[in-house]
């Protein structure tokens, strides 16, 4: 297959999407290193603070299906305007607020903004390119938000020890009037791709129920006991609110939320499916090596920012590496690798004990964020191109709710076995061992079922374009 070059017009809307993607991944990351710092200032626990990355994933991922549809439906272009306005208001208020349920009321909110920008990006990100350069989207979507996470904690930190945590609020106002006026600056008016398509509420309702109610009793199964009777309903009801979700989409044929033709593709299922099991790794380590730097190793919030930057920077750098590799070799080895990396990361984070020090977690670190930048952008380019073009915007979205609802989910159970733990060491220790457990489960279904053999004659092209420019 020829490899079509970029034309101007083509990279200058690919620096446009990159700008919009860094609103959204900055934000994942820049409160992990000021938990400590909200804890305090609330004078609230842990288990409620955490919800202040959890509540803005727990709604990102549901509602960014949602999202999906609506850039389908309307255009992405307009919805993306829309998600990154409600994005920037919402943010500024959440640094205003005087107490920590009105703060998770805006983080939910931001949620919705970010939601409706990200599938917008994606959608518009693998529709400018060429066909033949596919992964090079996928590479630079999960490579650019590799670096906003990597600033996250770095700029988080800063500003928690100097100005105080609220200003990471406050500075995603103007990042994102960038993101606003950049893309209407450069990206053209889009047509809508699916303008009959309605949106899927009943389904949305039962999804939202049914995670809302598996984080409830994560949360409070900690305080209450695991087998308080509320407990025991909440997990209940999120496990019959899931089956009654299947149930519900296979009755509503196309104008589901999840199309039953989306749902029938083997490439895409394995993807989600594989994304679902390995979720947890990167919110986990997101929110508890930072808890071990500051109060194992008494680093500052912005020492804790920086010392997650192995991990972030490795993610950051292969992201963009693994777009021009998986042109060469396919889906199934790099998703592969970079599953097995996630979980061989993991267990040797796992390996922390009272006297690791910070130089003991940094392999782990490193071999976490090459699997981090490996895996997500070729799963997420493997399930957007299984399906037609039209569903690029859906697409991207189901595998990122799958990933962030999973990754809210997963956080919710790190959270619980670390407040059940006797101390927070013991508590990471096991919380580790569980999320490379499932990464392997993730690692083996890649392996088995995701398609993708080296494409030779892409090899020979790519060699041949190599040559001739040097």
């Amino acid at each position: 297959m020829e490899v079509e070059r970029l034309d101007r017009n083509t990279i200058i809307g690919l620096f446009a999407m990159a700008v919009g993607t860094f609103v959204v991944a900055n934000d994942f990351t820049a409160l992990s290193v000021a938990i400590p710092a909200i804890e305090k200032y609330f004078n609230t626990d842990l288990t409620t603070a955490q919800w202040v990355i959890n509540s803005y994933a727990m709604v990102f991922g549901v509602v960014i299906v949602t999202g999906g549809r609506l850039a389908d439906i309307f255009g992405r272009r307009r919805i993306f305007l829309i998600g990154a306005a409600i994005f920037a208001v919402s943010s500024v208020i959440g640094g205003l607020v005087p107490d920590v349920r009105m703060l998770l009321v805006c983080r939910g909110i931001m949620g919705i903004g970010g939601a409706l920008m990200w599938p917008a990006v994606l959608g518009m990100t693998y529709e400018i390119v060429p066909d033949s350069r596919a992964g090079l989207a996928g590479g630079l979507v999960v490579g650019v938000a590799g670096i906003g996470n990597a600033m996250g904690p770095l700029i988080g930190g800063a500003l928690t020890d100097t100005l105080g945590w609220q200003w990471i609020f406050f500075i995603n106002g103007p990042v994102a009037l960038l993101g606003i006026s950049t893309v209407l600056l450069v990206v053209p008016r889009d047509k809508p791709t699916g303008p009959n398509e309605r949106i899927d509420y009943g389904g949305i309702a039962i999804l939202t129920v049914g995670l809302l109610a598996w984080l409830l009793a994560l949360d409070w199964g900690v305080d209450r006991g695991w087998t308080d009777p509320v407990i025991l309903f909440l997990f209940a009801l999120g496990a019959v609110s899931v089956i009654g979700f299947g149930l519900y989409e296979n009755r509503m044929g196309d104008t589901a939320l999840v199309p039953d033709a989306v749902i029938r593709n083997l490439t895409f299922a394995v993807a989600t499916i594989t994304t679902l099991m390995i979720a947890a790794v990167f919110f986990g380590a997101l929110l508890y090596l930072p808890q071990y730097m500051t109060k194992a190793l008494g680093f500052s919030a912005a020492g804790a920012g920086a010392g997650l930057l192995p991990m972030m920077l490795t993610f950051a750098l292969v992201s963009f590496v693994a777009g021009h590799v998986h042109e060469l070799l396919g889906a199934k080895l790099i998703v592969s690798v970079g599953a097995a990396c996630l979980a061989g990361g993991m267990f040797l984070l796992s390996a922390v004990h009272a006297g690791t020090t910070y130089g003991g977690l940094v392999p782990g670190m490193v071999v976490l964020g090459i699997g981090i930048g490996l895996f997500y952008s070729s799963v997420t380019t493997a399930g957007v191109t299984a399906l037609d073009p039209s569903r690029a915007s859906l697409a991207g979205a189901i595998i990122y709710m799958v990933n962030v609802a999973g990754g809210a989910i997963g956080l919710g159970l790190n959270t619980a076995i670390v407040a059940s733990s006797s101390t927070l060491i013991e508590g990471i220790r096991t919380a580790f061992i569980v999320n490379g457990s499932l990464a392997v489960v993730g690692l083996v279904i890649a392996a088995l079922f995701i398609g993708g053999p080296i494409d030779k004659d892409r090899l020979r092209s790519l060699r041949h374009h190599h040559r001739a420019h040097n």
